[in-house]
C-alpha cells in the first residue's frame, strides 16, 4: 500500500513538472515564432486610436471629458502644468501577481520571454502607447527595460541596445520624465544598496547608478530618481544606524558629482517612503529626507519626488507632504497614485478622488508648477483587471483627476474665498509688533510687556467649517 501511495505522488509530481515545464507560446501575430528575429505584426493597440477630449458630457471610456492639453489655465496651458508621464514598470511588466496570487495578465505581444527581442517588442508597444494617449513623457527602472546579463558588462551591453530603440522610437517630441536604477529587486540588494553592509555591493550600486544615469542623459531625460526601498533596517540590533547613513550619504554626493562630471542637467530627486519593503526605510518622509539633505549638506543637490500613497503610508495626507517639500523649496516631483486606506500597504492605484486632486494641484499652482518635474502615474493595473483597454481607461482616469483638480484649484483661486479666510486667521501679525515678530526682532523682555499691557488675549475662530464648505464649493 505505501509503495503504492509512493508511486502515485512520484507520478503526480512528474506530470506537475512537464505541465510546469512547457514554455509559454506566442501569440499568432508572431507565426508562432519566439526567437530573436520575431517581430510584431501591426499595431499593439489596434483597437484603440489617439484619444481625445469630447468635453464633461460625452459617455466614451476612450476619450477625455476634463484633460484639454491646449487650453489655458491660469496663463498656462493644461499640458504645462501637468506634465504627465507613463511608468514603464506598471504598465508593460505589471502582471497582476500579488503575495497570494500568481500573475493574471498576459499582454498579446508578451512571448513568455525576457530576452531582448521581447524587451524591444514592449519598447514598441511603449512609443504606440504614449503617441496614442497624447503623452510625452516616460520613466522607467534600467531593469525593467532591458534584461540582466551574466555579467555587469553584459548587462550594460543589454541595456545599451534596447536604450539605441528607444532613442529612435522618441523622436523630436517624447522624452523620459526620468530614469533610475532597480536597487531592490536582485538579492545582491537583500541588505541594501547605499546602505549595504557589504562593500561588494556598495560598489556594484555605484556602478549601476552611474550606467542608469548615462541612458537617462542620452535620452534626454529630466530628472533622475533615488528611491531606496531597501536602504533601511528590519531590526536595529543588527544595523550600524549612524554608519549606513553616512554611506547613504557618500553615495549620494557622488551621483551629484557624476551628474556634473557628464554634463547632465537634470534634477535629482529623492522619493521618500516609510517602510515596505523594509520595516523602516531611513527616507521615512519629506520633512525625514529634507533632515537628511541638510544634515550632509546635500540640499543644493537634490529635491524631492512626493509619492501620494508612500505619503499616506508615513501617516500623513499627500497635501502634507507635498506642501512640507514646497515650502521648503524642495518639491520637484509628484507620483500620482493612491492607497486605499482600508489596506496598510502601497497599493499604487490610479488617483480618482477629485478633492485630493484639487489640494494637490492647490500645492502645484502654488510652486509655480512641476518643470521640469511633472506627474508620474506611478500606479498600476487592479489584479481583477485584465484588458489591454484596461491601460487607457486607467490613465484616462486618472489624467482626467488630476485635470478637473487643475480646474477646481483654479477656481478657489481665483475666487479668493478661501485665501481671505486664511489672511483675516492670522491678520494679528499684520501689525507693526508681528513685523518685528518675524524679522526676529521682537524679544521675551518685549513679548512680556505687551501680554501684561494686553491683559488675557481674545482668541477668534478658525472657520474651519466655513473653510471646508468653500472648498467642497469648487468640486
Amino acid at each position: 500500500m505505501v509503495g503504492r501511495i509512493l508511486l502515485l505522488v512520484l507520478f503526480m509530481n512528474a506530470a506537475f513538472l512537464i505541465v510546469n515545464a512547457v514554455p509559454e507560446t506566442c501569440p499568432a501575430d508572431l507565426g508562432g515564432k519566439c526567437g530573436e528575429d520575431s517581430e510584431w505584426e501591426g499595431e499593439f493597440f489596434p483597437g484603440v486610436t489617439k484619444i481625445k477630449y469630447e468635453g464633461p458630457s460625452s459617455k466614451n471610456p476612450l476619450s477625455y471629458k476634463w484633460y484639454n492639453a491646449e487650453e489655458v489655465i491660469l496663463g498656462k496651458k493644461m499640458k504645462d502644468w501637468l506634465r504627465f508621464s507613463v511608468a514603464f514598470w506598471h504598465t508593460f511588466r505589471g502582471t497582476g501577481a500579488d503575495p497570494f496570487g500568481a500573475p493574471t495578465k498576459s499582454w498579446p505581444w508578451e512571448d513568455g520571454t525576457n530576452s531582448i527581442a521581447m524587451a524591444k517588442r514592449r519598447m514598441r508597444a511603449n512609443f504606440e502607447f504614449l503617441n496614442k494617449l497624447g503623452v510625452d513623457r516616460w520613466c522607467f527602472h534600467d531593469r525593467d527595460i532591458a534584461p540582466d546579463g551574466k555579467t555587469l558588462k553584459e548587462t550594460n551591453s543589454n541595456l545599451d541596445e534596447v536604450v539605441a530603440l528607444a532613442k529612435e522610437l522618441q523622436g523630436d517630441k517624447i522624452r523620459p520624465l526620468w530614469g533610475t536604477a532597480q536597487l531592490f529587486m536582485h538579492p545582491r540588494y537583500m541588505h541594501g544598496a547605499a546602505t549595504s553592509s557589504e562593500l561588494g555591493v556598495y560598489a556594484y550600486a555605484a556602478a549601476q547608478v552611474k550606467k542608469a544615469m548615462e541612458v537617462t542623459h542620452y535620452l534626454g531625460g529630466e530628472n533622475y530618481v533615488f528611491w531606496g526601498g531597501r536602504e533601511g533596517y528590519q531590526t536595529l540590533l543588527n544595523t550600524d544606524m549612524e554608519r549606513e547613513l553616512d554611506h547613504m550619504a557618500k553615495f549620494l554626493e557622488a551621483a551629484a558629482a557624476y551628474k556634473k562630471k557628464i554634463g547632465f542637467n537634470g534634477t535629482l530627486l529623492i522619493e521618500p517612503k516609510p517602510q515596505e519593503p523594509t520595516k523602516h526605510q531611513y527616507d521615512w518622509d519629506a520633512a525625514t529626507t529634507l533632515n537628511f539633505l541638510h544634515k550632509y549638506g546635500l540640499l543644493g543637490e537634490f529635491k524631492l519626488n512626493i509619492e501620494c500613497n508612500h505619503a499616506t503610508l508615513s501617516g500623513h495626507s499627500c497635501h502634507h507632504d507635498l506642501e512640507t517639500a514646497r515650502i521648503n523649496g524642495m518639491l520637484g516631483n509628484i507620483d500620482a497614485n493612491t492607497g486605499d486606506p482600508q489596506v496598510g500597504w502601497d497599493t499604487d492605484q490610479f488617483l480618482t478622488d477629485v478633492g485630493e486632486a484639487t489640494m494637490i494641484m492647490l500645492s502645484v499652482i502654488r510652486n509655480g508648477g512641476l518643470a521640469p518635474g511633472g506627474f508620474n502615474f506611478d500606479a498600476k493595473l487592479r489584479r481583477e483587471s485584465t484588458d489591454v483597454e484596461d491601460l487607457f481607461i486607467a490613465h484616462i482616469s486618472g489624467m482626467d483627476t488630476l485635470a478637473r483638480g487643475l480646474r477646481n484649484a483654479a477656481k478657489l483661486i481665483e475666487d479668493g474665498s478661501l485665501a481671505e479666510l486664511v489672511r483675516k486667521r492670522y491678520s494679528s501679525f499684520d501689525t507693526e509688533l508681528g513685523a518685528q515678530i518675524e524679522a526676529g526682532k521682537a524679544d521675551f523682555e518685549m513679548l512680556e510687556k505687551k501680554a501684561v499691557e494686553w491683559g488675557e488675549p481674545k482668541v477668534a475662530s478658525a472657520k474651519q467649517e466655513l473653510a471646508e464648505m468653500i472648498f467642497q464649493s469648487a468640486l
